[in-house]
């Protein structure tokens, strides 16, 4: 698990290799992600968007932006966390992602960035 924490926002990342719907024959490996977002701040935030770079090695990298998790915009009071499952298909079977949330505190709209840590995806074969 990889954690990091921006202005009182811890997000914490967890990855696994799905091999039941991978099939490396066709250079197809799927991981998922657990994303856990807990708000140690004194402020209620609420997450507006993600934006996500994605690195497949030896294939260009890319990234992904839009708005919410998995279709929610969360909304945290202080002491509150919030967690979703999440996939990403790499040709390669190792890479790496990373990114911002955007959030906004409740009570004066004021935005800002939260990190989201650098995690690895490796198939498990590689690793020997």
């Amino acid at each position: 698990m990889v954690t990091s924490t921006t202005k009182g926002i811890k997000v914490s990342i967890e990855t696994e290799y799905q091999p039941d719907y991978s099939s490396p024959l066709q250079m197809h490996y799927v991981f998922t992600y657990r994303v856990t977002i807990e708000n140690e701040s004194d402020h209620t935030i609420q997450l507006l968007r993600r934006h996500w770079f994605i690195h497949d090695t030896n294939h260009d990298p890319y990234e992904v932006e839009g708005e919410g998790v998995v279709g929610k915009k969360p909304v945290l009071e202080p002491g509150q966390k919030h967690q979703y499952v999440s996939g990403c298909n790499l040709k390669s079977g190792m890479g790496k992602m990373y990114g911002t949330y955007l959030m906004e505190r409740v009570l004066d709209g004021k935005k800002f960035k939260v990190e989201i840590p650098v995690f690895s995806m490796v198939v498990p074969f590689r690793l020997n």
